[in-house]
């Protein structure tokens, strides 16, 4: 029942998502395993909606991954990753060599030789970047110690697939064809077949200086060209042509798309058109991501799987035991507190999209025979459709058990009564909120999903609940039912706007005050109502910009009154701009034009009261501006 084209999969794939991810989003279970869920029943292998065995279905859904990589590597700041060094290549690396060397061994164990078993210990080594990141940043975990963990790892084994492509090639045990052809007499898809293993070595290596050489010096001026046309339409075309063309370079020298694309958002990291390409490619990648996720669930072959269930499960028990051992003892050693570390060890221990390509890569060089490719293949794709299901046991029955708990019973009632406040967040920027009024004797019920945060909080003598601010019932339970303030001061802007969701929809009566980290953010949420906004950089650059005013002769109150002045119109820029941040023409105009409007009258008001004493509080000039010339 494959038959109808493109607009057919196209339809009874949406028609899928639609109807799966809300209901597993309902029942708790996120929306990756909604996704597989919907991939499994649609599947060759269920209702055989699409697909010849999934095949057809993966090669296009990858898509979703390569963006999605595209998208991680703009975040990659090289300053950032030299940062990030320690745990990059310390916790990324011991993961990676670890649990290579620990497969390898049991490969041998089990009868295979050595070029095979170090093929497949350096492929199940890797984590699902996909599945790990979409997780945890769906349920608000990224910023907290075991999500910063594994995204160094996760971004450690995406560095490493560059290596391991090189390296498997060199493991050849079959003498492949020279002539251009596969064994079975089908033409060669990529340059690089039926070339000698050194050969097709330095076709990677050179692929992957085209692109870095080309981020540097060829794309940038290109975007730069693009941008002065100023339609954003061609920017959005530019983007996908970008991501679209590295895809195709790294297919036709046997790489994975997604790395190519990958190392390409890294060398554009510090370019100008950082933050537009984000813009412009995100809509498509979560659209891409939710198919990739489907065309997993429909690509596990349960025909092999029922053919040869105990190998399978053996396998798949197997992969998960080893990689959550190492990953808890390594946990343990860069000294994760217990709840912390079970995240960590339970969110990575899975196949990664990327042994799909490095299976097929291995198969084609003539490092692992079809005989095996097959049964660890269908354990790869088995095991990254149980990975959400090991978190949501880490959630619901671990961390409840061995996990942080509330501190003491919790009586909704009391709560209700005492705390008119409820603060959800208290990191770098809530805790200073949340000590003002603590200080000034106001009950504050706070939550927060870091447990470590938690812990060193109850320490200092604060009365913090462990939970997730986006449950209505922990929202019950913390007294939002009376409370008269919901201050939203979470570090992740996903899961800060899935709290105000929850609370305009079950409590309207509150009052909400949130947090945004920039301007943009500050858009999206004032689109979704949220009356006041704060965004937590624009009060300490106008103190700095004060000081720096005073330091250079200005008077203190002069100064004082430019930057209220400044954050007036601001302000005002802010309520009326997001009403255009959909085209980018007229926004860019006005906003030139608001630039313009704030300078000059900050400067004609400077000129008012020039030259008196710098050691003057006060002068005519500014006296009379501020309450005479009000009437």
């Amino acid at each position: 029942m494959n038959e109808g084209g493109i607009f057919y999969q196209a339809f009874v794939f949406l028609t899928a998502a639609v109807i799966t991810v809300p209901v597993a989003k309902r029942l708790g279970l996120g929306s990756v395993l909604g996704y597989l869920i919907a991939g499994i029943a649609i599947g060759p292998f269920a209702l055989d909606f699409v697909g010849e065995k999934g095949q057809d279905i993966m090669h296009f859904a990858e898509f979703g991954v390569v963006m999605m990589l595209f998208l991680v590597g703009l975040e990659l700041e090289p300053a950032l990753l030299w940062r990030m060094r320690t745990p990059i290549l310390g916790l990324g690396g011991l993961q990676v060599g670890l649990t290579a060397a620990a497969i390898t061994l049991a490969g041998l164990a089990l009868g295979q030789h050595w070029q095979a078993s170090l093929a497949i210990g350096l492929t199940l080594a890797l984590s699902s970047t996909a599945i790990v990141l979409q997780t945890l940043n769906e349920k608000g975990l990224l910023p907290t110690r075991a999500g910063q963990s594994s995204f160094s790892v996760l971004l450690f084994q995406d560095i490493a697939v560059i290596p391991i492509l090189a390296v498997l090639p060199l493991l050849a045990t079959k003498v492949m064809h020279h002539d251009g052809h596969h064994g079975d007499g089908h033409a060669a898809t990529t340059w690089v077949e039926g070339m000698p293993a050194w050969a097709q070595t330095l076709a990677v290596l050179c692929a992957v200086a085209a692109v870095i050489l080309a981020g540097r010096f060829l794309i940038v001026p290109a975007f730069r060209a693009i941008a002065r046309t100023g339609l954003r339409e061609l920017f959005t075309a530019g983007a996908l042509l970008l991501v679209i063309g590295i895809a195709l370079l790294m297919t036709r020298v046997g790489l994975s798309p997604a790395l190519g694309t990958f190392l390409a958002g890294v060398v554009l990291a510090n370019s100008e058109y950082r933050h537009e390409l984000e813009s412009d490619i995100e809509p498509f990648k979560g659209l891409l991501l939710g198919l990739f996720f489907i065309a997993v669930g429909a690509s596990i072959d349960f025909d092999l799987v029922a053919s040869r269930p105990a190998q399978i499960a053996g396998l798949v028990a197997g992969l998960i035991a080893i990689k959550l051992v190492i990953l808890l003892a390594l946990g343990k050693l860069f000294r994760l507190s217990l709840d912390q570390n079970l995240l960590f060890g339970l969110s990575m221990a899975q196949g990664g999209e990327f042994a799909f390509v490095l299976f097929s890569f291995a198969s084609q060089n003539g490092v692992l025979g079809q005989e095996l490719v097959g049964p660890l293949v269908a354990v790869v794709a088995v095991s990254m459709a149980l990975a959400p299901m090991l978190m949501l046991l880490n959630e619901k029955l671990i961390q409840p058990r061995f996990g942080t708990k509330e501190a003491g019973p919790r009586d909704a009632d009391e709560i209700h009564e005492e705390n008119p406040v409820i603060l959800a967040g208290f990191g770098r920027f809530g805790h200073s909120v949340g000590r003002l009024l603590l200080a000034n004797g106001v009950g504050t019920t706070i939550l927060d999903v870091d447990s470590d945060q938690v812990d060193l909080l109850r320490k200092l003598g604060l009365k913090v609940f462990y939970g997730d601010a986006s449950r209505v019932d922990l929202l019950q339970a913390a007294g939002a039912g009376k409370a008269r303030l919901l201050i939203v001061a979470v570090d992740a802007p996903e899961k800060g706007r899935e709290i105000i969701h929850t609370a305009r929809k079950h409590f309207p009566q509150l009052r909400i005050l949130a947090r945004a980290r920039g301007r943009y953010e500050a858009y999206d949420l004032i689109e979704d109502g949220v009356e006041f906004v704060y965004r937590e950089t624009l009060d300490s650059s106008l103190r700095l910009g004060v000081d720096a005013l005073c330091h250079l002769g200005f008077r203190r109150h002069q100064a004082l009154r430019a930057a209220r002045k400044f954050r007036r119109h601001d302000e005002a820029a802010v309520q009326e701009l997001v009403h255009m941040r959909s085209d980018r023409k007229a926004y860019m105009i006005r906003a030139r034009q608001i630039i313009g409007d704030v300078e000059r009258i900050i400067r004609e008001e400077v000129e008012l009261g020039r030259k008196p004493s710098p050691d003057a509080a006060w002068d005519t000039n500014s006296m009379l501006d501020e309450y005479g010339r009000k009437s």
